[in-house]
């Protein structure tokens, strides 16, 4: 218990709050509630401003109920109001009620005044509101002599009606002598004030008649103002007018109004052509839903106004002349209004408890306690009680701190008064639940066994099993804090006798229950799928078995709706069987079984097909009735008649009849009802105030017929409404409101013009009195200043202009969720093993989850790993539990790793705060698998191994596991030779292997809980260290133009190799781009390039991981404004190619005529006289010429081998590669790759040297290009 401290600061205030006990709940039980103590609780009272009939008795109610029941005593004006002493006033037996007898006698003048009801017992006293008692006043209208009105034609007028004042005021109405309402527009309309205004005058305006009324509802009386005449005096031509303002005046005004009432505004203004009126808020929009426009929109009313609504509204009056407009500031004030009232508080001795009573308003309420209706300033000191502003804080209470507290919040514009008592009661236990009370379940099906209880200080519960059975404790049972004992699983074996002890510290009860568990209801045969032609017979068989104590009920279903009340359908105890099948017959048939404590069912189709065929009769839909006739005009009924048309060769089945509301929904047609076939009239009932006009459709198996023309229409008498708006419910938006929402009444069920609702509501279970407003035809009102999450009474009533519907019932509603206020307690977390783990944490109070308990939330993050302490950005995970749940797995947690979790609980609104952080740690795991294994360095007995530590290693490495073993040429596997390695290494040198020879390799980690996930790789080692087998690709080469350029390479290594090409910017950090080379060819062109750009080129091959070229730079030519022109067009290099093509022509026709005559051309033996290596022939084995003869005709020249870059000469070249075409890097080459330069030869033996592109052809190689 806290001490007391005379220090009045706030943290300490929050500290004590944050410890309080929460009081005891009292169970509604009508018993209980008889027998305990209660201070007094007012449950009815008159209103605070209660305006009474003069002519009937004054009747101020003050009722209330307390134990022992309360004694009443009333003051009136704040002194002792002596009932006793005026023989006109009693007060009703067992009540505080008063009865004023104005009826015989008295005059209700003499008691207007403030009175105020107190009820008091042994517990505390209560009191009412201060009511304010004023009779009605209906006075008469003040005799005046009324001057005719002359206005000449389109001037403005305005007909002030200047009503006597009454209690309450009058409603004001315009009419005529005839007693008819005067007609009212856009021109001519009444303003607020009851003035009626012409925005201008027309000659049809004029008349004698026009007479102000004043009715007083109260009294039920109408006072009448003398007639004004009008008359118009025509003028030729009539002037138009820009607007005016007729009310209000001037360019601004000011408007005070009170939340939750309705704002009016008005604007009525004065031109020719007539104004057209409009509204906006400056700064804002007009609040949705809520804004509705009156009176040919000259007035604007918002309903339920809230601080918000504050700001200025214009009016802006419009015509074709010009407009004007008017500001109008509107200031919102409020009454208080509640956020959160005082509740009622039972504790027991020396408990702890607190009344808070928070209201709010505009401006802010001042906050006055009282108890037992005496300020609480002079009223006598009780030690376990300090006030704090608006809060009362009680410690260590006992039976004498019992006493009734009022809590008053007031501001200018009203007060609030709530009574809240503080009952301190010493009860022993008491257990509420029968005795011997049997409970059945279905096994397997939880079982709640209950235990009510009552008691203060709040008992303790214990359950046993049988007479003398030991306490019920572990996991198979939840024991629930109403007392209610939950068995989630009953089985066979839970049946017998259970027992509830309740003890507190002055006494101890018990009580005995009895729990049946019986065996489950089956279907061991269900129905099956059949087909049958029609006129056949069918079965459906469903076999049950049942607990042999459950009586079970069987029931055969048709499309989930009763069997069709045919003889041809046999229900028997496990079948059902129809008889000459038709095809209605078609369809689901569905057995239910039930018992008193289960049910179970089963369906099956049957298909109905057709008979053999017969001959065909044309069947066609019926031809629509005529002729309807309406008879027996009733209020609430009618008779309608028909004449049938032709029915095609089928019979008409039934006639459907629709009606048409020409009042509310004209061109609209609704189902009124069905007859069948045979029947030619039909007694229709009626709604009131609706325009009826009927049609008939017929009906036959073929389909339905077009609708008849139309009846007359017949128009109903208005009435009150019959029913009362569907759907009504309560669901707070926030928490300090509740929402009442409902389905509004459709057209005809509105019985009559100016529909509204009756919305009523009251917090259950205080018996306060109902709290009602009339609202407009809408579906929705939102009740302000409610505490948060308490459940409401609320009815929804319809009313018109006649009258209220039937008494509506009540539904029960909850006011607005708020956040759950506490974190839930004695987190606890069980590791399970390394990747899962167990929450535990006691359930929160479900007074301070403030709202629908939705369960639980969970979040969890990981803070780091055991093994490396690295942090890493933190995600945390939630996991969410439904209900009331207090446990949960927490999955997928990683191995040997730091992590916290908080617990939340959750309602509608959202989260409430969470609970401290719990860290827990998981233990160690198996390791993932080595992040690579790399087999490189291959020789003829030896590898190296090299390889990454895992990637979870999920705890300390103790070591690596390598095992490997041979592969010979049939893929058989030879022995496993494994080495254990130690943690710290990252590399391995295997020797002593064969050599060619290819080994498999299995490698992976441990820790000190055993190995993980091993990584596989193959190598071999080498047959000849001369010769690697690993490929390359070697003397990569470029030749650039201004756009494109022409890539060639060497490659050594297996066949079918698949290249690519990628480049990129000299000097760019930009990703390399890459291009496929098509087949195995040695060379590529790479397009779109830019000119004037060194570029970077490297050549890889497919499927070689790692294996690429050395990078070669290379520049594109500068752009130009004009192509470069080329050698091949210039003048002397034409004339030259033309002397050597005819020089070569002559020696062909030489060697022709020699040839011709059998002689050789002497090639040979001219080139043996002459030693210049220069002349020397050309073999065929090395590409040269021999001697020309006829045997070598057919010959292929073979090109030259172009000299590698390193000197060395290739045995064999591709003869795709472009080399062979070329000497140096800046051949000429066309955009599509092709070769537009000279081919040039050289000398086996010479060296390749740089650019020689500029050299000029040799007659040989001249030769060849014509050849």
């Amino acid at each position: 218990m806290m001490k007391k401290s005379t220090s009045a600061s706030k943290a300490s205030l929050v500290l004590f709050l944050c410890q309080m006990i929460s009081a005891l709940d009292v169970p509604l039980d009508s018993k209980l509630l008889e027998e305990l103590s209660q201070p007094p609780t007012i449950t009815q009272q008159s209103p605070k401003d209660y305006i009474v009939d003069p002519r009937e008795n004054i009747v101020i109610q003050c009722e209330a109920k307390g134990k022992p029941p309360p004694s009443f005593s009333w003051t009136r004006n704040g002194t002792h109001f002596d009932i006793d002493k005026d023989a006109q006033v009693t007060m009703k037996p067992n009540s505080g009620t008063l009865v004023i007898n104005i009826m015989n006698g008295g005059k209700a003048e003499a008691y207007e005044g403030v009175y105020q009801c107190t009820a008091r017992n042994e517990r505390g006293a209560a009191i009412s509101n201060n009511i304010v008692i004023r009779p009605s006043r209906s006075p008469l209208w003040t005799k005046e002599k009324l001057e005719p009105n002359q206005v000449r034609e389109g001037d403005s007028l305005v007909l002030h009606c200047r009503p006597p004042v009454g209690l309450p005021p009058p409603i004001i109405f315009w009419m005529d002598n005839a007693f008819q309402r005067l007609p009212q527009s856009e021109r001519v309309s009444q303003g607020l004030n009851g003035d009626l205004y012409f925005s201008n005058v027309q000659p049809e305006d004029t008349r004698e008649d026009y007479i102000c009324y004043a009715r007083f509802n109260h009294t039920q009386t109408i006072q009448q103002k003398q007639p004004i005449s009008v008359k118009v005096l025509s003028t030729k031509p009539v002037t138009e007018r820009q607007p005016i303002l007729l009310t209000p005046t001037g360019s601004t005004s000011n408007k005070v109004e009170l939340r939750g009432n309705v704002l009016l505004l008005e604007c009525i203004a004065a031109g020719l052509p007539t104004p057209v009126i409009r509204w906006i808020k400056e700064g804002g929009e007009l609040p949705a839903n809520r804004t509705f426009f009156e009176n040919f929109k000259k007035t604007l009313k918002i309903i339920d106004v809230s601080e918000a609504d504050s700001g200025n509204y214009k009016c802006i009056a419009r015509n074709i002349l010009g407009s004007t407009h008017h500001v109008i500031s509107v200031t919102v004030k409020a009454a208080p209004y509640w956020i959160t009232a005082p509740r009622n508080l039972v504790l027991s001795p020396g408990e702890d408890g607190t009344l808070i009573c928070r209201a709010n308003g505009n401006p802010k309420p001042n906050i006055s306690w009282l108890t037992n209706g005496v300020p609480i300033a002079i009223a006598p000191e009780d030690p376990s009680r300090k006030v704090d502003g608006d809060t009362i804080i009680f410690s260590d209470v006992q039976e004498r701190s019992s006493a009734v507290y009022q809590c008053n919040a007031s501001n200018e514009y009203g007060y609030l008064l709530a009574n809240a008592f503080v009952n301190v009661l010493a009860e022993p236990p008491r257990i509420l639940t029968p005795a011997n009370k049997l409970y059945q379940v279905i096994a397997n099906n939880p079982a709640l066994l209950d235990c009510a209880y009552f008691g203060s200080p709040k008992p303790e519960i214990e359950w046993f099993k049988g007479v003398k059975g030991s306490i019920l404790r572990g996991s198979e049972y939840v024991f629930h804090d109403n007392g209610t004992l939950e068995i989630p699983v009953a089985q066979k074996d839970s049946t017998g006798t259970y027992t509830c002890v309740a003890r507190n510290e002055l006494g101890k009860i018990q009580n005995e229950v009895q729990l049946e568990v019986k065996d489950p209801t089956m279907i061991i045969k269900q129905p099956e799928y059949k087909v049958i032609q029609r006129a056949g017979q069918v079965s459906f068989e469903c076999t049950i078995k049942h607990d042999p104590t459950l009586i079970p009920t069987v029931i055969w279903l048709k499309d989930n709706g009763e069997l069709p009340d045919d003889e041809r359908f046999l229900v028997g105890k496990d079948n059902l069987t129809i008889m000459n099948v038709t095809d209605e017959d078609d369809g689901t048939y569905t057995c239910i079984i039930n018992t008193t404590l289960d049910s179970v069912s089963a369906s099956a189709v049957l298909t109905v097909v057709a008979a053999p065929p017969t001959p065909a009769i044309i069947y066609a839909r019926p031809n629509p009735p005529f002729d309807l006739e309406l008879t027996g005009q009733l209020e609430r009924s009618i008779e309608l008649s028909w004449i049938p048309g032709d029915e095609n060769n089928s019979p008409i089945t039934n006639f459907v009849i629709e009606y048409e509301d020409g009042l509310h929904e004209p061109g609209v047609w609704h189902y009124q009802t069905e007859v069948p076939g045979t029947q030619t009239t039909a007694q229709l009932k009626l709604s009131p105030y609706v325009n009826y006009s009927f049609r008939v459709i017929a009906v036959n198996e073929i389909g339905r017929s077009q609708p008849s023309e139309p009846s007359e229409q017949y128009l109903t008498k208005a009435a009150n409404p019959d029913e009362n708006p569907s759907n009504v419910q309560g669901i707070g938006s926030e928490p300090d409101n509740l929402v009442i929402t409902w389905e509004s009444l459709k057209g005809f069920q509105s019985n009559g013009p100016g529909l509204q609702y009756k919305v009523s509501w009251r917090q259950k279970d205080f018996d306060d009195e109902w709290t009602s407003v009339i609202v407009a035809n809408v579906s929705k009102y939102i009740v302000s200043g409610t505490p948060t999450f308490v459940p409401y009474e609320i009815k929804v009533q319809a009313l018109n202009d006649l009258g209220y519907a039937p008494e509506p019932s009540e539904v029960i509603g909850h006011s607005g969720e708020d956040l759950p206020m506490v974190a839930p307690g004695n987190v606890q977390v069980h590791v399970l093993n390394s990747t899962l783990a167990k929450v535990h944490w006691d359930p929160v109070p479900l007074k301070t989850v403030r709202g629908h308990l939705q369960g639980y939330k969970v979040y969890y993050w990981k803070v780091h790993s055991l093994s490396r302490r690295s942090r890493r950005h933190v995600e945390k995970k939630i996991l969410t539990f439904r209900g009331n749940k207090t446990f949960g797995m927490l999955p997928g947690l990683e191995p040997y790793s730091s992590y916290k979790l908080n617990v939340r609980v959750v309602n509608g609104k959202g989260e409430g705060p969470a609970s401290p952080d719990k860290v827990f740690k998981t233990p160690e795991g198996v390791p993932s698998s080595p992040s690579f294994l790399k087999i490189t360095n291959p020789t003829l007995d030896s590898l190296t191994l090299e390889w990454g530590s895992p990637t979870h290693p999920n705890g300390v490495l103790t070591s690596y596991i390598l095992k490997f073993q041979p592969i010979n040429n049939t893929h058989e596997l030879g022995p496993v030779v494994e080495i254990r390695i130690p943690a710290n290494e990252s590399s391995l040198i295997l020797k002593n292997l064969n050599y060619s020879t290819r080994y498999k390799f299995y490698f992976n980690a441990q820790t000190s809980v055993g190995s993980g996930s091993q990584i596989t790789e193959e190598a071999v080692t080498i047959m000849d260290e001369v010769q690697p087998l690993y490929p390359r690709i070697r003397n990569v080469t470029t030749a650039a133009a201004e756009t494109y350029a022409n890539i060639s390479w060497e490659y050594e290594g297996p066949d079918h190799a698949n290249f690519y090409v990628e480049y990129g910017v000299a000097g760019s950090k930009e990703d390399w781009k890459k291009e496929i080379v098509n087949g195995s060819r040695s060379f590529f062109v790479l397009k779109g390039l830019t000119p004037g750009t060194a570029y970077k080129v490297r050549v890889g091959a497919e499927g070689l991981s790692g294996f690429k070229s050395s990078e070669d730079v290379f520049e594109t030519g500068p752009a130009m404004a004009s192509r470069q022109v080329d050698i091949a067009t210039q003048g002397w290099f034409i004339g030259l190619m033309c002397a050597v093509a005819l020089l070569i022509l002559i020696l062909l026709i030489v060697c022709f005529i020699r040839r011709n005559k059998g002689g050789k051309y002497p090639v040979k033996e001219k080139e043996d006289a002459h030693a210049d290596p220069e002349i020397q022939p050309m073999k065929e084995d090395d590409g040269t010429f021999g001697e020309y003869s006829d045997a070598e005709d057919h010959k292929p020249l073979k090109k030259g081998s172009r000299t590698p870059s390193d000197r060395t000469v290739k045995k064999e070249d591709s003869d795709d590669s472009l080399v062979d075409y070329g000497e140096g890097v800046n051949g000429q080459f066309n955009e599509d790759g092709s070769f537009i330069g000279q081919y040039s030869g050289k000398k086996e033996k010479e060296p390749a040297e740089g650019n020689e592109s500029s050299e000029a052809p040799s007659p040989v190689n001249a030769m060849n290009s014509f050849v």
